[in-house]
């Protein structure tokens, strides 16, 4: 939860840090550019970028690799330049001699540069959005030959500009371009700032639906915004969320120093984290050696420990920011979750045995109409208490029942012939089914096909295969099932096949008729919505906990039916009050 926080974080200022460093380059042209122009022309970009994204990135996304491309070209092309131009000996730079001898003569101040410094690897922590578009080899290979080449020629190249000119430290990037590139450069620059943010957007979106999938974030609608790329999604609420943190920040710190602070702490943060975990899939997974996994840690764990003790350093300047937001969205998630378990636990002690149906369905005061209804609930195994609250209140059951649970699986994709699971409860005369409906993280439901009708459909493949599996013919000891010769080729037994076959046909047909006509009747979609109260026993802090920050968040939250889009002229509320 706190490395997903820390990348939602990272999302917001991502868009806030790149576009007002590229905006702010506009001073190097005019000195009427003030301070406040910059942030609201930055503001104005941003806003520009957030209302776009419900669009998103497939009808414009064939721009960016071009564009990027062009960046990359600027950069490593103006460093070499500079290089040549200003002081080639900064080669030099190579030799580890040098930041040894940078760290003893600058003790503390050099320690504290080193926030500076991780700012010049930023990016890199967001390389898990890019792999929901592409491969990871792809990756690999356009960070090894194109990006990694053109940023060491361009920090090389301004280094070389700096030897030269230590005065322009603070301006460093657009001081150093040549005098007749500046404009194409400052108009790449805001472009590739906009990419960066919409990079660092999407990535966010995309870890917010795998959170929401695993039941560790709240109810919000993800939309689907390509047809041919699944990983490319939109989430509204959070959009506008964002949007709003990205204006908060911007018109708040009004400066990239501040915001760099902030930015610095949220990259390591979520890198540290990401070692971390690497170090458990290299235990539990991988089953690597213990020493390499002793040598990764000390490696790897100590140079991020540096970095991360220096930009905790300048914590009071900005760097509280993250840990803010972290701190509200780990609160969020956690209040979410933890309630979230305790209710489906409570289902799940209390769920009603098959006995019980039995007894709810013999009950004499208990009427069947005709119509289908889908009873949705979170349980996957057996039926949810809510349906004998449901019977007691409204003493009708439908001539055909299913019980539906959808759940995400931390799978990407299910296939469709196991998407549906069905299972029949006795006694089959009641006609109530269970079906587990279940979907990966990168999965689309398609919204061609009515889902209702998909489940209708998959429920009579289920009832054919249900009967002719259930139907065996027993002679002399031995079964035949169907699609099996008899062994002995007897008279007898071919009729009593044959006998048992077209038995079976008139079962499937009768079967099918009533779901046919079930479903003529009408089909009715029935919202299980329990409420959650802490029980009279529950301290002090199980009561905040459940009574007021989970009732708050699911007040103001998204509900169930519009999760599931299901048409209101034909859902149905049932609600029951839960004391956990």
């Amino acid at each position: 939860m706190l490395g997903t926080s820390m990348v939602i974080g990272d999302g917001v200022l991502t868009p806030c840090i790149s576009v007002l460093s590229a905006v702010g380059g506009i001073k190097e042209a005019t000195d009427a550019m003030t301070e406040d122009m910059i942030v609201w022309i930055s503001i104005a970009i941003l806003i520009c970028l957030f209302m776009a994204q419900r669009f998103g990135t497939d009808k414009v996304g064939y721009s960016f690799a071009p564009i990027i491309c062009v960046w990359f070209t600027l950069i490593g092309g103006i460093g070499v330049y500079n290089f040549f131009k200003f002081d080639p000996t900064v080669i030099k730079a190579i030799n580890p001699k040098y930041i040894v001898d940078y760290f003893q003569r600058s003790k503390k101040e050099a320690w504290v540069s080193l926030g500076g410094v991780v700012l010049a690897i930023t990016g890199t922590e967001a390389l898990f959005a890019d792999v929901g578009h592409f491969t990871v080899r792809s990756i690999q290979i356009s960070m090894c030959t194109v990006t990694y080449p053109a940023l060491i020629l361009a920090y090389t190249g301004q280094a070389s500009f700096l030897r030269k000119n230590e005065t322009l430290v603070s301006d460093t990037f657009f001081k150093s371009i040549p005098g007749s590139l500046y404009w194409p450069m400052f108009v790449v620059a805001v472009a590739a700032a906009i990419i960066a943010s919409q990079a660092m957007i999407s990535g966010t979106f995309s870890i917010i639906q795998q959170s929401l999938s695993l039941g560790c974030f709240p109810r919000v609608k993800i939309v689907h915004t390509s047809a041919k790329y699944e990983g490319q999604v939109y989430i509204p609420e959070v959009n506008y969320l964002l949007m709003l943190a990205c204006i908060g920040v911007t018109f708040g710190f009004r400066t990239t120093g501040k915001i760099g602070n902030a930015y610095g702490i949220a990259v390591v943060f979520v890198m540290t984290l990401t070692s971390s975990l690497v170090v458990l899939v290299m235990i539990m997974i991988w089953k690597t050696n213990i020493l390499f996994i002793i040598a990764y840690v000390l490696v790897i764990g100590s140079v991020e420990f540096v970095y991360l003790s220096s930009v905790l350093y300048k914590f009071d300047q900005g760097g509280y920011l993250p840990l803010a937001f972290a701190a509200v969205l780990m609160t969020v998630m956690y209040v979410w979750n933890n309630v979230y378990r305790k209710k489906y636990y409570f289902e799940l002690d209390h769920k009603i045995s098959l006995e019980r149906l039995k007894e709810i369905a013999a009950n004499t005061n208990l009427c069947r109409v005709p119509g289908l209804a889908m009873f949705y609930s979170e349980l996957v195994h057996g039926i949810p208490p809510i349906f004998e609250h449901y019977v007691e209140n409204v003493p009708a059951l439908h001539s055909v029942l299913v019980f539906v649970s959808i759940k995400s699986l931390p799978i990407s994709k299910v296939a469709a012939e196991e998407r549906f699971l069905f299972r029949r409860a006795e006694p089959k005369e009641l006609n109530v089914f269970r079906c587990i409906v279940r979907y990966g993280y990168t999965d689309i439901r398609n919204e061609q096909d009515s889902f209702e009708w998909t489940l209708v459909e998959r429920l009579k493949e289920f009832i054919k295969e249900n009967i002719w599996l259930s139907h065996v013919l027993v002679t002399d000891g031995k079964t035949a099932k169907r699609g099996e010769e008899p062994s002995n080729g007897d008279d007898q037994i071919n009729r009593r096949a044959t006998q048992v076959e077209e038995d079976c046909h008139e079962t499937v047909e009768r079967e099918i008729s009533i779901v046919d006509k079930a479903c003529q009747a009408g089909i009715v979609h029935l919202i299980g919505e329990s409420e959650v109260i802490a029980s009279k026993e529950a301290g002090i802090g199980k009561r905040i906990l459940i009574n007021y920050a989970y009732n708050f968040l699911k007040k103001n939250l998204r509900q169930s039916e519009k999760v599931f889009e299901i048409p209101h002229r034909r859902m149905l509320k049932v609600g029951m009050t839960y004391e956990l």
